[in-house]
């Protein structure tokens, strides 16, 4: 399987994610309910962005650099974990259901970003063999993860 297929394919887990959050941060009425909530989508969130960027961004690296793009997407990834590192900070339920609220959409418009541009790109760039190839890296880390 080519590693644009099963980013993709984690994209669709997450956006279910951000589907839950959003119908279930609202009736939450505690700032512990929400950062327990909040915690679980940084630690998810950062273990992906880790995979995209290392078997995906990297190889890409100089054609995001041409178009412009090589830093908005370090720095989107960046800004989605501090805006949810922000989330454990806050006092009282309101502002940590903002704030993750705020997190959950600028999540998806950079999944938005990624499925527009990079994968797309990838799949014109890279060869065939060279997405497989670093889907089956994808394969063993996640084995190792496993046990």
């Amino acid at each position: 399987m080519k590693i644009t297929e099963i980013l993709m394919a984690e994209h669709v887990v997450f956006h279910n994610l951000f589907d839950y959050i959003e119908q279930t941060a609202p009736r939450l009425k505690s700032p512990a309910e929400v950062k327990s909530l909040s915690a679980t989508l940084e630690v998810l969130m950062r273990a992906h962005a880790r995979t995209e960027d290392e078997l995906l961004v990297e190889p890409l690296e100089h054609c995001l650099a041409q178009i412009g793009q090589s830093e908005t997407f370090h720095e989107e990834h960046d800004e989605i974990d501090a805006r949810l590192a922000e989330v454990q900070k806050a006092r009282g339920a309101k502002p940590a259901r903002e704030l993750l609220l705020r997190a959950v959409l600028r999540s998806r418009e950079h999944f938005d970003k990624e499925e527009r541009i990079v994968f797309p790109l990838a799949e014109r760039v890279l060869k065939a063999k060279t997405l497989s190839g670093l889907g089956d890296e994808w394969m063993k880390r996640r084995e190792a993860v496993l046990g």
